[in-house]
């Protein structure tokens, strides 16, 4: 089939808006090394941003048909490999949030990252499949908490180990069990947390993301729930 000019115009455009996590991650690590943290969290959470209304875009300008030779998918985890992981580690070293001479543990994210994105089997219709790498979340809360460098070792080991755990963790904007909920939760979580991404070192800080952890632990919670109904029936419960 062939499109308009106009048409294959905008399926471009939305490329270029996915590639723009590409250089906000960029000026993201010059800030981290800088020690401009605020500017950090903010351009990381900018990225997010991007990354959470790219798909929506993309579906409905129909990219894949449009400019089929063109692997969106890749570049979306190209970005997102980048900001959910890479970056993360990178603040664990350089914000000391690791015990001294076990810095380079702060690589074990990353490969656990790295066997996750390359897994086919690491999404599907409804779910992630081992633990999503939402790093950038997790560090970002580490962070905020001012939690010891020992436990946050351990924390991150956990999640690590986790990746490689085929358990199904709800997809929030796909997952049918509770979306309406989910996704209204998300929203106002998210606002809590570009808040805190944006003020981090603000004394009210801490017992902010203490409230927003609410969120995280219904995810964890309705996340167990929706593994066992995937089990007991994939077909049915995962949409396969």
């Amino acid at each position: 089939m062939a499109y308009t000019r106009r048409r294959k115009l905008a399926a471009w455009g939305v490329h270029a808006y996915t590639s723009l996590g590409l250089p906000l991650a960029f000026l993201s690590a010059f800030a981290l090394f800088e020690g401009h943290i605020e500017l950090f969290w903010g351009l990381n959470c900018a990225a997010v941003f991007v990354d959470a209304t790219d798909g929506t875009l993309a579906r409905r300008v129909a990219v894949k048909e449009v400019l089929p030779s063109f692997d969106g998918a890749r570049l979306d985890d190209i970005v997102d490999f980048i900001i959910f992981a890479f970056l993360p580690a990178l603040a664990l070293v350089q914000l000391d949030m690791f015990p001294a001479n076990l810095e380079l543990l702060a690589a074990v994210p990353l490969l656990a990252s790295g066997y996750g994105f390359c897994q086919e089997s690491a999404k599907t219709e409804e779910s992630f499949v081992g633990f999503p790498s939402y790093w950038n979340v997790g560090v970002l809360y580490l962070y905020v908490l001012g939690t010891s460098q020992w436990a946050n070792l351990v924390i991150i080991l956990m999640f690590s180990a986790l990746v490689f755990v085929p358990i199904h963790y709800v997809y929030p904007t796909r997952t049918r069990m509770m979306r309406p909920v989910t996704v209204a939760l998300g929203f106002a979580w998210a606002a809590a947390m570009a808040v805190l991404a944006l003020n981090p070192r603000a004394p009210w800080a801490p017992a902010v993301a203490l409230a927003t952890t609410i969120y995280p632990l219904y995810y964890f919670v309705l996340s167990a729930v929706h593994h066992v109904r995937v089990a007991r029936d994939p077909q049915v419960h995962d949409g396969t």
